[in-house]
């Protein structure tokens, strides 16, 4: 499962590549998170939203909801079959390597409204180290659907990010629960191959039945079909499981800041 650090970890990785500077690695992030959160009363009513979820509920690190129906595959195709565990901030296993997902949203400082920014991901395994820090940029200036996100735009931003795990092929296209898996097409139609994929948040997020949600993926693939005969096409459906962190700027920046005035501290 993805926790607060590995959003942080985006965001330094991001903040790093707009700055031209050197980013911290996911081990001194996650080192430092650990301290900042010994050192913050998270008992506060003034403590982060990220420290108000770990006093609310050690067992969960599930931020809340993000628009992530625009996520995007990168090129491979691999399908690895990964386990990951709960965690917190200061205990459970440290997950070092897993398929993941990065996605950047705006956030509107008047109504609060959340709109998709960018979103990129893989199905194949990566060290957490090297994949969050390269889909945190990829996402956020190659999404071709969007202008590269430039740094006036760092005040309003939100990352979430998913670790995928639990890979299974379904039986047929309607193998999978809304809310529990998201899922991976691939199909071919007049001698052209298709794949799109959805994470486990979207249909909940945009109301869709499943057969909504397959069509949406299909028309997302390029599939220009008529909607009604969309159950004529071979379906192959991939599920997985995934749950997502979130943060937003500020509290990066605040984290940052004080890392900056803790420097050299022991």
């Amino acid at each position: 499962m993805a926790n607060v650090s590995h959003c942080l970890y985006c965001f330094e990785s991001l903040v790093a590549h707009l700055e031209s500077r050197k980013s911290m690695t996911l081990e001194d992030v996650q080192a430092s998170w650990d301290k900042y959160c010994k050192d913050a009363d998270i008992t506060s009513k003034k403590q982060l939203p990220a420290l108000r979820r770990i006093a609310d509920s050690s067992a969960s690190t599930s931020g809340p909801s993000t628009p992530s129906s625009g996520s995007t595959l990168s090129l491979t195709n691999d399908t690895p079959a990964t386990s990951t565990s709960s965690l917190n901030v200061t205990e459970a296993p440290i997950i070092t390597e897993s398929p993941l997902f990065v996605t950047w949203n705006t956030v509107s400082s008047g109504s609060g409204h959340v709109s998709l920014r960018g979103c990129i991901g893989t199905f194949e395994t990566q060290g957490l180290d090297d994949g969050l820090s390269s889909y945190a940029v990829i996402s956020a200036v190659h999404d071709t659907r969007f202008d590269p996100i430039s740094k006036r735009e760092l005040p309003s931003l939100e990352v979430a990010v998913t670790l995928l795990t639990d890979f299974e092929d379904c039986d047929d296209a309607m193998d999978w629960e809304l809310g529990t898996h998201g899922i991976r097409i691939s199909f071919t139609d007049r001698g052209r191959r298709y794949g799109s994929t959805y994470l486990p948040d979207v249909a909940p997020e945009q109301g869709w039945t499943k057969e909504e949600t397959l069509v949406s993926l299909m028309r997302k693939a390029g599939w220009v079909g008529r909607r009604d005969k969309w159950q004529d096409i071979d379906l192959k459906v991939v599920r997985y499981q995934g749950k997502k962190e979130s943060l937003q700027y500020s509290e990066y920046k605040h984290w940052h800041d004080w890392v900056e005035a803790n420097a050299g501290a022991s």
